[in-house]
């Protein structure tokens, strides 16, 4: 370890992750569809988790209390997200679960998938059949059934909860219709749990839905598959070894991040859900940004209480994120799970946005917002509506 970097020295404090990193800022986090904060709760669970030794596949005192505990989270988890406990399937996150869902399920068969899916189902099925959305982003219906009664697809892939724009899916109906084809649906809810008020999608007709610990306030690199237990039946595990998980994903259990998930998500639905003082917060936002000539993507159709997706025309996304960062803020451009780049949104693109896909900020409110969000977000944002104005006239001239 080269100059002792991180060694423990005697009589000096440990590092902490908790830390800033040398030169951060404190600033105004808007980015919780990336990632939340930890809530407290799930933090006192993963500490408590780290305590227990036994690996809970082994049989004797140790093993047996930290099975304990694992059932006890599979538990909540299914009873707040409306599945068995037998058939939730714990795993390393979202990208995971969406991965397990479409390589158990599918069986080799065709695959539908809607225009604004995630990047993590998109990559899972690269030869899906697209089904469009309208111009507020939702699935187009009448689109969608076309194609499952054109190819009777094996499986759909619908997300309840757009991740870019909050736009929320009728899962109920899209099960409906692929009922009538003999279709599986899977569902990705990773922004919908901890954030509707009932995210009981098997009830509603789901064969699968995928969910993440670090969306909802728990910790990073825990997720989990629910299975229909007509589905549960079917499953063919994507990474088989020693059996865990009734041999649906090999691996040994990350306990401490299991119990967080299933603290976190107890927390989110502890108090009013949706949460209407994040909605109010949101709508100060959009009010105050479309003040300065922003348009609010997705504004014609239900959408979750925390997000708003804001397309300022004249300013690339990009320089807006940067910009916003230097004063403190921070947002994203389009989804955060693509290694960091910000590009064109596919799924503004999809609704129809054309080139403005290209000049449009997420912001995503965390279960701890402050109450000034909006106001120190819009002091900020007025001066890149300032800056993008500019910039328009002085092509305009340039152009006469």
């Amino acid at each position: 370890m080269p100059n002792g970097a991180n060694r423990i020295v005697p009589g000096r404090a440990k590092p902490t992750m908790t830390s800033p990193l040398p030169g951060a800022e404190p600033g105004l986090y808007l980015d919780a569809n990336a990632t939340e904060a930890l809530r407290p709760e799930a933090r006192e669970a993963v500490l408590a988790a780290f305590d227990l030794v036994g690996n809970p596949a082994s049989v004797h005192a140790d093993g047996r209390a930290a099975r304990k505990l694992l059932e006890s989270a599979r538990a909540a988890l299914a009873a707040r997200l409306g599945a068995r406990p037998e058939n939730v399937v714990f795993c390393a996150g979202a990208t995971e679960a969406n991965a397990m869902a479409i390589h158990g399920l599918a069986g080799g068969g065709a695959i539908v998938i809607g225009a604004t899916e995630h990047d993590a189902v998109r990559a899972a099925a690269p030869a899906a059949l697209i089904a469009p959305v309208d111009a507020a982003g939702r699935l187009d219906q009448t689109a969608f059934a076309a194609l499952l009664a054109a190819h009777r697809p094996a499986l759909a892939c619908v997300m309840a909860a757009n991740n870019e724009t909050g736009v929320l899916n009728d899962i109920a109906a899209i099960a409906a219709l692929c009922a009538a084809q003999g279709t599986r649906l899977h569902v990705d809810a990773v922004q919908a749990a901890g954030r509707v008020a009932d995210p009981d999608y098997l009830a509603q007709g789901a064969s699968s839905v995928a969910t993440s610990a670090h969306k909802l306030g728990g910790p990073k690199g825990v997720g989990a598959l629910l299975l229909a237990p007509e589905a549960a039946s079917a499953f063919a595990p994507l990474i088989r070894g020693g059996g865990q998980e009734r041999g649906r994903r090999g691996g040994t259990h990350n306990l401490p991040g299991i119990a967080g998930f299933a603290a976190a998500l107890d927390a989110a639905h502890a108090t009013t859900c949706p949460d209407p003082r994040l909605a109010a917060l949101r709508d100060a936002i959009e009010a105050g940004a479309r003040d300065c000539g922003a348009r609010i993507a997705g504004a014609g159709a239900p959408r979750l209480p925390n997000t708003t997706c804001l397309v300022l025309p004249g300013l690339a996304a990009e320089a807006q994120v940067i910009a916003l960062d230097l004063d403190g803020i921070r947002v994203s451009a389009g989804s955060a799970c693509s290694s960091g780049k910000a590009a064109s949104s596919h799924v503004l693109a999809a609704m129809g946005l054309g080139d403005l896909a290209g000049n449009a900020i997420r912001v995503s409110l965390p279960w701890n917002a402050p109450d000034d969000a909006p106001a120190r977000f819009l002091a900020a944002y007025r001066r890149l509506a300032a800056r993008a104005l500019r910039k328009s006239a002085h092509v305009s001239t340039s152009a006469a």
